[in-house]
């Protein structure tokens, strides 16, 4: 098996929620840039390697005529700060992009229990064939584990934000006299943290496995509202209280959506109180139930390598 790095979008943050707004927006450009780089790049690729098949995890320009290409994305809507007319313009523009593609993949269901809500369910979709795939974890949800931590928090996204959510977690921390695990996502390492309280286990980063076992001995998670990490709680089934990523308007309506549902405790970052925070996981009602999980992808997989099969011979379906 061959794998070949491509760079990422390199979105830069700021502490100030509306500077960081403002920088994701002067980033577009650079943004459309790269999607032409990654089409250079893979008409190149294609040249060589002569794939059957292209499966593109939000890469616009992951897409070459002739080859059957998929789409996967949990927001076919968009959410924006400026309001549903530019979440509407904005919603056509990425559908220019996806209808480039042979069909378009949501990693979860359709209908009232959606995770993503509105932006995998809108009420207006993409003129391509659409499938949901269900929700999709690396962790296998193997339940029994005797919940010996108290709290697991789990650090994520980009600088300095994450360094800020950090500190004043750790402040709260010194108060609170149960088991701690703090999983900071630095896996490429950090210079230790200093003056870490009495029952707070640090680690810089976990493998999927070892994370998967913390999971599991865990009460309560305190996360970024990340839809990867929602997939990951709801796979294991645990309670969480999450925090928007400030800026992030995804995380920002993500948070909010599954707490005006019940399945999670959502809260500002500013407002964040490690005692409150603990108040109001309680009286979550827990994730809806997965059912049949992986069955749907199995399905679109085998679907989807037929039709890419058939392409060889033939115009694409």
């Amino acid at each position: 098996m061959t794998f070949v790095e491509l760079p990422g979008y390199s979105l830069k943050y700021d502490k100030n929620r509306a500077l960081t707004i403002l920088r994701i927006i002067g980033a577009i450009p650079k943004i459309l840039i790269r999607v032409k780089q990654e089409k250079v790049w893979l008409k190149r690729f294609a040249g060589l390697e002569q794939p059957d098949l292209i499966i593109s995890d939000n890469r616009y320009g992951l897409v070459i005529p002739g080859v059957f290409c998929v789409f996967m994305t949990h927001q076919l809507l968009i959410r924006t700060p400026f309001g549903a007319v530019t979440d509407r313009l904005l919603q056509q523009l990425n559908y220019r992009f996806i209808r480039r593609f042979s069909r378009c993949w949501v990693p979860d269901i359709a209908g009232e229990e959606a995770l993503a809500g509105q932006l995998s369910n809108p009420a207006r979709m993409p003129a391509i064939s659409v499938r949901y795939i269900g929700w999709l974890s690396r962790m296998s949800g193997q339940a029994g584990a005797q919940e010996s931590t108290d709290l697991l928090v789990l650090l994520s996204g980009p600088e300095p934000q994450r360094t800020i959510l950090e500190r004043r977690i750790l402040r709260q921390a010194a108060g609170y006299s149960g088991r701690i695990v703090l999983v900071r996502g630095l896996p490429g390492g950090a210079p230790a943290l200093r003056d870490v309280p009495a029952g707070v286990v640090v680690h810089d980063h976990l493998a999927a496995a070892e994370l998967e076992k913390e999971m599991a001995q865990t009460r309560l998670v305190i996360a970024r509202s990340g839809y990867s990490t929602i997939m990951d709680l709801v796979r294991m089934g645990k309670r969480a209280l999450l925090i928007p990523t400030p800026g992030q308007t995804e995380q920002e309506y993500l948070g909010l959506y599954l707490a005006s549902k019940g399945w999670a405790a959502c809260v500002e970052q500013d407002e964040f109180s490690l005692a409150k925070a603990l108040m109001m996981a309680d009286s979550v009602s827990g994730w809806p139930v997965e059912e049949a999980a992986g069955e749907a992808l199995r399905r679109e997989v085998v679907s989807v390598l037929t039709q890419a099969r058939a392409a060889r011979s033939g115009p694409m379906a």
